[in-house]
């Protein structure tokens, strides 16, 4: 009778790294910082329709400290780029951004000299989500891309988004 006997299908072999990343890929603590219409898709995608819970990021914190994936919804302009920088600064490692909507992303329509154009000027992005305003599906699709990012960086296999 071999170890293969004796468990049975009981036991499950993995590393730790991969296990401390399944833990953070289902316990995202989402902070919203929402300036525009961007924001109020994301009131959706928390509402019990899109139901974000089915994605271990029920949670939101609107404290720097507390959350470990910030989405960053609307418009920014250079006035509040240092305050979306020191936000960012305030986050424990790891820590993960994604741009939701046309104007985070790259300014929409708002090509002046007031208004940032595209977030990753300011600090890096690891998902763009499209849209303007992005429905609660992208959005939620977003959520979807950090758990697999969270997931190969785990295993050695780290994606550019």
């Amino acid at each position: 009778m071999g170890t293969k006997d004796i468990f049975a299908g009981s036991v499950i072999t993995t590393k730790v790294k991969e296990v401390v990343a399944w833990g953070r890929k289902n316990s995202l603590w989402p902070m919203p910082y929402a300036t525009a219409c961007c924001g109020i898709e994301f009131m959706g995608t928390v509402s019990s329709y899109f139901d974000i819970s089915r994605f271990g990021a029920e949670l939101v914190r609107f404290s720097p400290r507390q959350a470990d994936l910030l989405i960053v919804l609307g418009t920014i302009n250079y006035k509040q780029a240092p305050i979306l920088k020191r936000i960012y600064d305030q986050m424990c490692e790891p820590k993960w951004v994604i741009s939701a909507g046309a104007c985070a992303s790259s300014g929409g329509f708002y090509n002046n000299y007031s208004v940032v154009q595209g977030i990753d000027e300011i600090i890096p992005v690891d998902v763009y989500v499209p849209g303007c305003p992005p429905r609660p599906e992208a959005i939620l699709n977003g959520i979807l891309k950090i758990q697999e990012k969270i997931v190969k960086e785990a295993k050695g296999k780290p994606d550019a988004a």
